[in-house]
């Protein structure tokens, strides 16, 4: 079935650019409600052929709605859609792919028992006199799979790559069938650094050879790393769409929740500055760990929130690590609040008061099959001690509400998955489950990573309140307003050591960024 046509063929008041241009794609007065919630509200875009146009806005600002309609799985109930200058009517995914629409969602969807060539074909296996047409495959496959960099023999089993190989044979699923506009949906979410810099020169190649591609993300870092022109999305309307070259970090920020960046983040608390150290300090002297990690010494106090700078290598994630008790240290010691020493393991670390919020929820933090319930209980359960390893029906649905309750945590039912949870509440899972049991040292490794601006100003006065109470805090973070806005001391790391310490009152995104490449302070 060909995808149906306006009889005026370009009927758009969005068919043309301002330069005169046909764009790839626009939508003009687009809107969709689910029951009486309006998650799209007259939603105006154009996309500019050849080019990555970024997508932002906080969970629920209706960007998740506004690709499921170009990409069919969700029909608008009112306004147009142009590709290429003709006005079309998608009804279903497969209307969409054949006007040349593709999708690559933020979850997987590939076999992990089948190989690299059936999972670029899916359920889309060429055959000849009713058999699979192998020979075809490849020669269909194989310059796509080059494109992407992927050098895996097709005969792989998927299950066998990593992650981020997998996300490109997603992406190659798509590119196979030669889709004019390419929908992005969180592509890098569960990559690392070094894996999201290769999938960017990906896009980037895509983009010089004519691709144009729509690219949601939360991370407004990455956007202005890849992105073209930006649109901001708020409260299911459009807020503004803009060149990258004149927008800033702050525009984006305000546009998406209607607040300057300063604002996202609470006000400090008292000074610590000369306060005589209290027996509940967290102290560390000399603490090393072979090359990783050499000669450190610092003092956190209670109340205090501590920022934990540094490249990749750097020592931090050693660090974090060694007090959680997933590293041995080498030398040097460390006294916690109890007035022991280090933890010799998580489990240990759990049942002592110090808890680790990992970066990487979705592999390390979350059980995401399993039920908000379960995550939220589950380093309670593990903290018990006498190896008790259950907990009654009634107290863990006490504890998931009281968490759901303290942390707004968006969920129906507390026995929903966490995986159907957006990724702000999934982090928010995560801090409750630690927060059970009720720690005086809370390490935090890059904790909004992945989630939208609204999201982390929640968490950001969850964090400071956590302080107020009473708790030692230290923060990680990769985004470095976070650091200047939120720490009340700062800590570089530089090549695996402790190179200097920033206090709030002197910090600036500059003085952070040339001590955390240089490890010395900007004179």
């Amino acid at each position: 079935m060909a995808v149906q046509l306006d009889p005026a063929l370009a009927a758009s008041p969005a068919a043309k650019t301002a330069a005169g241009v046909t764009p790839a794609a626009a939508v003009s007065g687009l809107s969709k409600s689910y029951g009486g919630i309006r998650a799209l509200i007259d939603m105006d875009m154009t996309v500019e052929p050849g080019t990555v146009h970024a997508v932002v806005g906080e969970n629920g600002a209706g960007k998740s709605t506004l690709m499921k309609i170009l990409a069919g799985a969700v029909q608008a109930d009112a306004g147009d859609i142009t590709l290429d200058g003709h006005n079309v009517r998608i009804t279903n995914p497969g209307d969409a792919r054949r006007a040349g629409v593709g999708i690559v969602y933020q979850e997987l969807s590939l076999f992990p028992d089948r190989s690299v060539l059936a999972n670029v074909f899916g359920d889309n296996v060429p055959t000849r006199a009713g058999l699979v047409d192998r020979a075809a495959m490849l020669k269909s496959a194989r310059p796509v799979l080059a494109d992407l960099g992927l050098t895996a023999n097709p005969d792989t089993l998927v299950g066998e790559l990593g992650l981020a190989e997998r996300q490109l044979i997603e992406i190659s699923r798509v590119l196979i069938e030669q889709p004019k506009l390419l929908i992005l949906d969180e592509p890098n979410s569960a990559l690392n650094e070094h894996e999201s810099e290769r999938l960017f020169n990906v896009l980037r190649d895509l983009r010089n050879k004519g691709m144009t591609m729509l690219y949601v993300s939360h991370r407004l870092e990455e956007v202005f790393a890849i992105a073209d022109r930006i649109t901001v999305m708020r409260n299911g309307r459009l807020a503004f769409t803009r060149d990258r070259a004149d927008a800033t970090m702050a525009d984006i920020v305000q546009g998406m929740v209607g607040k300057s960046q300063d604002e996202l983040f609470p006000p400090r608390g008292r000074s610590f500055n000369g306060e005589a150290l209290s027996d509940k300090t967290l102290r560390v002297e000399g603490l090393s760990a072979g090359e990783d990690l050499q000669d450190v010494s610092f003092t956190a106090r209670p109340g205090e929130i501590i920022g934990l700078a540094g490249l990749e290598g750097s020592g931090v994630a050693t660090l974090l690590g060694l007090l959680f008790g997933t590293r041995k240290a080498t030398d040097g010691r460390v006294a916690y609040p109890d007035g022991k020493g280090l933890p010799s393991t998580p489990t240990v670390a759990a049942r002592r008061g110090v808890s680790l919020v990992p970066a990487d929820r979705r592999n390390q933090g979350l059980m995401l099959e399993r039920s908000v319930a379960h995550n939220i209980t589950l380093a309670s359960i593990g903290a018990m001690a006498g190896g008790r390893a259950f907990i009654k029906a009634g107290a863990m649905l006490e504890a998931t509400r009281r968490q759901i309750e303290r942390l707004r945590i968006k969920v129906r039912d507390p026995e929903a998955h966490a995986g159907s949870l957006s990724g702000g509440n999934q982090q928010k899972v995560v801090v409750g489950r630690w927060l059970e049991i009720n720690p005086s040292v809370l390490l935090l490794d890059d904790p909004t990573r992945g989630v939208d601006v609204g999201a982390k100003r929640e968490i950001y006065l969850l964090i400071r309140q956590l302080a107020e109470e009473g708790r030692i805090v230290l923060f990680r973070s990769t985004e470095l307003p976070e650091l200047v806005g939120l720490a009340d001391r700062i800590l570089v790391f530089y090549r695996g050591r402790l190179a200097l310490g920033l206090d709030s009152g002197a910090v600036t995104d500059h003085n952070v960024l040339h001590a955390i490449n240089t490890g010395s302070s900007v004179e």
